[in-house]
C-alpha cells in the first residue's frame, strides 16, 4: 500500500497541476511583504504629513480668509407678561444680547505670493508669502431698516473683523484705512469664525483681527486693507460680499483650483500662474446681514480658492504602485513557469520564493529611493535594477540564453505598464484590465497543448 502511495505522490509532485497550487500558494505567501511594504508606505507618508505640519505650525500654516465684516453688537427687549391668582399680572422684561454681522456691499480681494519650498530632513513642503489686499465698501442701511422694534444696537461699538485660519502668518499691515481715518487692529476673532478651519475644515477654532469703528455712521463707507501675510498648501477665501471679485496670482506653475467656485479667467504658465473670480451673492447661500445670539455661523462650503499642487507626490504614487504590486508578482510566477516548461527544465519552489521577493523589493527600492531623488528617476532606476536581477537569475536556472533573455522582456514591459499605470490616473483601469486580458489570453495560447497531468511525453 506505501509503495503504491508514494510513486504516486512524486508523480503528482512532478507534475503541473502540483507547480500551479504550489505558485498560488507562493503568491498568497507574498502578499506577507506585500503588506508590510505598503505599511511602510503608509507610515512614510505619515511621516511626511507630521513633518510638514511642523513646518507649517512655525511659518503660519494654509491661509483661510474670511471677510472682513462689520459686527455691532445689539439687545432685543422682549416684555413677558404672567398672571397669577395670588400676584396678578406681572410684567418681566427679558434682555437678549444679540450681534448684528454686515457683509461688504462690494468686496475686491487681491493676492499676490511668492513661493518657496521648506525642507525638515528629507521631507518638503510648498510654502508662500506676499500681499493680501482687501478694499471695498459697506452700507448698513438695509441692515438697520430691518430691525424690529424691540431690538436696538449700538452704533458706537462697531467692529470691523477679518477672520484668518492663522494670525501667526501675519507679518505686518501696509494699509489699514477706513474712508479717511486709519484702523488700528488687534489679533482675535471675538468669537467670529464664520468658517471652519481644520486642514480638511473639521475644526471651528480660529483666529482673525479686528479694529473698532469709532465714529461708524448709517452711510455707505469704504475700506482699503493691505496685508503682508504668510502661509503654505493652499489659500481659501470667502465671498462674503454682494459681489466679490477675487484676484490670486504667484509663481507657482501647478495650481489646482478647489473649492465652491472655479476661476472665470485663469492663465497658467510654466512659470506662474493667475486667476480671477467674479462672484455675485446670488450664487452663494451667505446673507447680506444676519443676526447671531450665542452660535455664530458657519459658510465653510462657499470656500474657494487654490492648492499648491505638487505634479509628482511621491508618497501618492508610491501607494498606487504597491495597489497594483499582486499583479506584476503573478506575471513573473507565470514566465519562469512557462520556461520551465518550454525548456524541460525543472526548477525548485526555492527560486520561485526567490524570485517573488526580488520583485516585492522593486517597491522598496521605489520608496526609499524616491525620497532622496526624482520619482520617475528613483522608478528607472530601481526598475533596471530588478530587471538585470531577474534576467541574470533566470538564465542561471536555464540551460542557456535562447530563452532567459525572455525574463527580462516580461519584467521590462511589465514596468513599462506600472509606468503607464502610475502617469495615467484616468485610464489606470482600463491599462490594468486590457494588461490583465492579454497577459492571461497569452498564457492560455501558450498553453493550449500542455499536459497539465504532467505527462511530459
Amino acid at each position: 500500500m506505501d509503495g503504491a502511495k508514494k510513486p504516486f505522490f512524486k508523480k503528482f509532485s512532478q507534475g503541473y497541476t502540483f507547480k500551479v497550487l504550489m505558485l498560488a500558494a507562493l503568491v498568497l505567501l507574498l502578499l506577507i511583504p506585500l503588506n508590510m511594504i505598503r505599511g511602510l508606505v503608509n507610515e512614510r507618508g505619515r511621516t511626511a504629513a507630521s513633518a510638514e505640519s511642523d513646518i507649517m505650525e512655525a511659518w503660519g500654516k494654509q491661509l483661510i480668509e474670511a471677510g472682513p465684516v462689520i459686527t455691532i453688537p445689539g439687545i432685543k427687549t422682549a416684555e413677558v407678561r404672567t398672571k397669577t391668582e395670588k400676584e396678578g399680572e406681572k410684567i418681566e422684561i427679558i434682555k437678549t444680547p444679540f450681534t448684528l454681522v454686515l457683509s461688504p456691499k462690494e468686496l475686491v480681494i487681491n493676492a499676490d505670493f511668492k513661493t518657496e519650498i521648506r525642507k525638515r530632513g528629507i521631507f518638503s513642503v510648498p510654502l508662500f508669502s506676499g500681499t493680501l489686499a482687501l478694499s471695498g465698501s459697506f452700507d448698513p442701511a438695509m441692515a438697520i431698516s430691518a430691525l424690529l422694534p424691540d431690538e436696538d444696537i449700538s452704533l458706537n461699538q462697531a467692529e470691523l473683523l477679518i477672520s484668518l485660519s492663522s494670525q501667526k502668518g501675519i507679518r505686518k499691515i501696509n494699509t489699514s484705512k477706513w474712508e479717511a481715518s486709519e484702523l488700528f487692529f488687534q489679533p482675535g476673532n471675538r468669537g467670529h469664525n464664520l468658517v471652519s478651519y481644520g486642514y480638511g475644515y473639521n475644526s471651528k477654532s480660529g483666529s482673525g483681527i479686528y479694529a473698532t469703528l469709532d465714529h461708524f455712521e448709517n452711510k455707505e463707507s469704504t475700506f482699503n486693507i493691505n496685508i503682508e501675510i504668510q502661509g503654505g498648501q493652499f489659500i481659501r477665501v470667502l465671498p462674503i460680499g454682494q459681489d466679490t471679485h477675487v484676484s490670486i496670482s504667484s509663481d507657482w506653475n501647478s495650481p489646482s483650483f478647489q473649492g465652491a467656485f472655479l476661476p472665470g479667467v485663469s492663465n497658467i504658465t510654466d512659470n506662474d500662474f493667475s486667476a480671477s473670480w467674479d462672484i455675485s451673492y446670488l450664487s452663494r447661500d451667505i446673507p447680506l446681514f444676519w443676526k447671531e445670539y450665542s452660535d455664530g455661523s458657519d459658510y465653510t462650503s462657499s470656500l474657494f480658492g487654490v492648492n499648491f499642487f505638487r505634479t509628482i507626490d511621491t508618497y501618492a504614487l508610491n501607494t498606487r504602485a504597491v495597489k497594483y504590486a499582486i499583479l506584476f508578482l503573478i506575471v513573473p510566477f507565470l514566465t519562469l513557469f512557462l520556461l520551465e516548461v518550454f525548456t524541460k527544465k525543472r526548477i525548485h519552489p526555492a527560486p520561485y520564493l526567490l524570485s517573488g521577493f526580488g520583485n516585492a523589493v522593486f517597491y522598496l527600492l521605489l520608496l526609499s529611493l524616491s525620497e532622496q531623488i526624482p520619482f520617475y528617476t528613483a522608478y528607472l532606476v530601481a526598475a533596471l535594477a530588478v530587471t538585470i536581477m531577474m534576467t541574470l537569475y533566470s538564465r542561471s536556472l536555464l540551460p542557456s540564453w535562447d530563452k532567459s533573455w525572455y525574463m527580462g522582456l516580461v519584467v521590462t514591459i511589465s514596468y513599462i505598464l506600472l509606468y503607464a499605470v502610475l502617469n495615467a490616473e484616468s485610464y489606470a483601469l482600463l491599462i490594468g484590465s486590457v494588461g490583465t486580458f492579454v497577459v492571461i489570453a497569452l498564457v492560455m495560447f501558450l498553453t493550449r497543448k500542455l499536459d497539465w497531468y504532467g505527462q511530459e511525453e
